[in-house]
């Protein structure tokens, strides 16, 4: 037999044998597909909105546990900034209008003590967005006192803004608002995050991302809104790039778990708890907590090797400053830490 012959009939033989993109062999790194976004069980508009956190607002729609629901949500202002504007229209900007929000949805089973489940299937693009310093509002208000405005053309696919001639900033887009009704008629503001959830302003909870909402009210009555194309951690100058959203989300009552008395989220690669505070200090102190009770629950570790694992593998992340009377810390334990 030729040698030739035979050396290229061995090496056919062992390629064939080596698993290929097409066909992954389990555990390999990347995934075996993208992820497919659920056909829809429900639709809400731009228009079925609200701007306040209450047990007393009605829904705009029932459904049950299981289901997957596409919305459109609006941009911050309500419709008070659009494309191309300029700094001067902020001196009429009204507060009042803020935060219009897609929802209540009333989950049917959900009991005060539940927890609802909220996975992110899709969060994109569809128009223009802006960012804006506001006199009186920002993390820096003492300093930047003089109103600033930017808009930014996008839609759907695109993956970075121009910032300027070099800078250029990457799109990641994600609900700045989501929430369950608290268990009070009171309405409030939308502005501070709190136990419900609401202005968590948080970047990694992106498309793919599950968010685990404490129940507070039968229904939970969960909204959505204020989308951001993008934001760094702390939101430190009061606003991201706010741009209306198309989203598709699915939500699930748990039942006869474990009680998280704040949101949780995770994604592929980690967990994450939330906690709101009135200082960065005390929002941290209590995110730590919470990890730890995570670890002890689910982890079966005691309290002392959880608050050490806790020193040796949590990130601790300062998702926003500015969204006064609270701050929002969360803390992020990897999944491969883990063993999960």
């Amino acid at each position: 037999m030729n040698a030739n012959f035979f050396l290229s009939g061995l090496l056919l033989m062992l390629f064939a044998c080596e698993p290929t993109a097409s066909t992954p062999e389990v555990g390999d790194d990347e995934p075996v597909s993208e992820a497919v976004t659920p056909e829809a069980d429900f639709y809400l508009t731009a228009e079925q909105t609200h701007n306040k956190f209450s047990a007393t607002i009605p829904p705009v729609i029932t459904v049950p546990s299981g289901s997957v629901i596409d919305v459109y949500t609006q941009e911050a202002s309500a419709g008070q900034i659009s494309c191309g504007d300029g700094p001067e229209v902020l001196a009429d900007l009204k507060f009042e209008p803020i935060h219009p929000l897609t929802g209540p949805v009333y989950v049917e089973g959900a009991e005060p003590g539940d927890v609802l489940k909220v996975k992110l299937h899709k969060v994109e693009l569809t128009e223009c967005g802006w960012n804006s310093i506001l006199p009186g509002f920002g993390f820096l208000a003492d300093q930047f006192t003089e109103p600033y405005l930017r808009t930014y053309e996008m839609e759907s696919g695109d993956t970075h803004i121009q910032f300027n001639d070099k800078i250029q900033v990457p799109l990641n887009p994600f609900p700045g608002v989501m929430g369950v009704a608290p268990a009070t008629e009171e309405m409030l503001s939308t502005i501070p995050p709190r136990e419900n959830g609401g202005n968590m302003d948080d970047p990694h909870m992106v498309e793919g991302t599950t968010i685990y909402f404490p129940v507070f009210v039968e229904g939970a009555l969960f909204s959505i809104g204020d989308a951001h194309a993008t934001q760094g951690m702390g939101e430190v100058c009061g606003t991201a790039i706010e741009a209306p959203m198309h989203i598709v989300y699915e939500v699930e009552v748990l039942k006869d778990g474990r009680s998280i008395p704040e949101p949780e989220y995770e994604a592929d690669d980690y967990y994450a708890v939330t906690a709101i505070g009135t200082t960065v200090d005390e929002a941290a102190k209590k995110a730590v907590e919470y990890m730890v009770n995570y670890l002890v629950a689910e982890h079966q570790l005691n309290r002392n090797e959880a608050y050490a694992l806790c020193s040796l593998a949590g990130d601790l992340k300062i998702a926003e400053v500015v969204d006064v009377p609270n701050m929002l810390v969360a803390m992020h334990m990897s999944k491969e830490v883990l063993g999960i």
